[in-house]
């Protein structure tokens, strides 16, 4: 089979399920993942054979995606911040504005040694970019699910950074994790339960229901628990940054100000969505 063929199946065994657009941004991201092909690799060798394992593995990779699965979950990676992580159905699959959230971090933060607290870190995409990119950072992680610490755990090993992981529940942190830290950072679950509808089948059919939804009486639980434990924790002058749910960005910032944090700030994405909260503790 030619690559052109291939692009041809792939394309026509998908069409009526999957976008145009998104099936060609599929197809470089398998060409990359699988051939090691760059989108110019891909177009000078269009005509050129691939080898039988490709037409093997796309057509397992087409069954698995025309079944709704995500393709980081089929390929098992995801890029994110420059690196390529270990993705599971265990794990959330990291989104491009949490990317952001560590850049706005890198950028604020310049100095070195800063001892950093990533809350529920699923992946550890967060902690560990926050690793590569800052000066000699210590960084720790938590998370209450032991199946995804083993994937942070797996991805921190290949990536080569030190992170320290730790099993733990944020709703109940007690005096555990005391710091002082001078960055909390937490992506927690923030999509309410009643928004189900709204969700792509592929996110709500395989993305783990732990790690994104809350209930519609208590929407801000994770918020309230972190600020209060960033209360006793943080360093003077410490700061809190918070990827949140867009409806509910105000009621966080508030929520923030209102134990006695400063300078609660909303920050949209670069779509323009209000999507982080950050704050600091008062020297």
């Amino acid at each position: 089979m030619k690559l052109r063929e291939a692009k041809i199946f792939f394309f026509t065994e998908l069409q009526n399920i999957i976008e145009p657009r998104e099936l060609e941004a599929m197809w470089r991201v398998i060409t990359d993942d699988v051939l090691h092909m760059d989108p110019v690799d891909v177009l000078m060798r269009a005509e050129g054979d691939v080898p039988p394992f490709f037409v093997s593995r796309l057509k397992v990779i087409v069954q698995r995606l025309a079944a709704g699965e995500p393709l980081q979950y089929v390929l098992g990676s995801a890029r994110f911040h420059g690196h390529t992580f270990k993705v599971t159905p265990a794990v959330l699959i990291p989104r491009p504005e949490t990317e952001q959230l560590v850049d706005m971090i890198v950028d604020r933060h310049p100095a070195s040694d800063l001892r950093v607290l990533d809350a529920g870190t699923g992946s550890g995409c967060i902690a560990i970019a926050l690793t590569r990119a800052m000066h000699f950072p210590e960084v720790t992680a938590f998370d209450i699910s032991p199946a995804a610490l083993d994937v942070a755990r797996e991805n921190a090993t290949a990536l080569k950074a030190r992170v320290r992981f730790v099993e733990a529940d944020m709703l109940a942190l007690g005096h555990s994790l005391p710091g002082p830290w001078h960055i909390i950072v937490s992506n927690p679950p923030y999509v309410c339960e009643s928004e189900r509808h709204a969700m792509e089948r592929h996110v709500l059919d395989y993305e783990p229901a732990q790690a994104l939804f809350v209930p519609d009486d208590n929407p801000l639980k994770f918020y309230k628990a972190l600020a209060r434990h960033g209360q006793h924790t943080l360093a003077p002058g410490g700061a809190m940054y918070l990827e949140v749910n867009s409806r509910f960005a105000t009621d966080v910032a508030r929520l923030l100000t209102d134990l006695r944090y400063a300078d609660a700030t909303v920050v949209n994405d670069y779509v323009g969505n209000p999507r982080f909260v950050t704050a600091t503790l008062p020297d």
